[in-house]
């Protein structure tokens, strides 16, 4: 089996229905993602606030950048 490889964050949001909506749109355009839950930078945030990530394989960047960018324009 060949190496992994490395997963990058390419959509930040604090709200689950604003990653889900991105997360179909990836899947539809067979792009795999994952959900992340960080802990954000205490000194941005109150130290209980969190930032949910969608992350997908590198090599998937950006086909994944083109896709949100297109939702992001068109969203009212």
């Amino acid at each position: 089996m060949g190496a992994k490889l490395p997963r990058v964050s390419v959509f930040v949001a604090d709200e689950m229905v604003q990653i889900q909506i991105v997360k179909r749109k990836l899947e539809e355009a067979g792009i795999a993602c994952t959900v992340s839950n960080k802990y954000m930078n205490s000194l941005l945030s109150t130290p209980t606030a969190t930032a949910l990530k969608l992350e997908v394989n590198i090599n998937d960047e950006q086909k994944a950048f083109q896709i949100i960018d297109q939702y992001l324009s068109e969203k009212p």
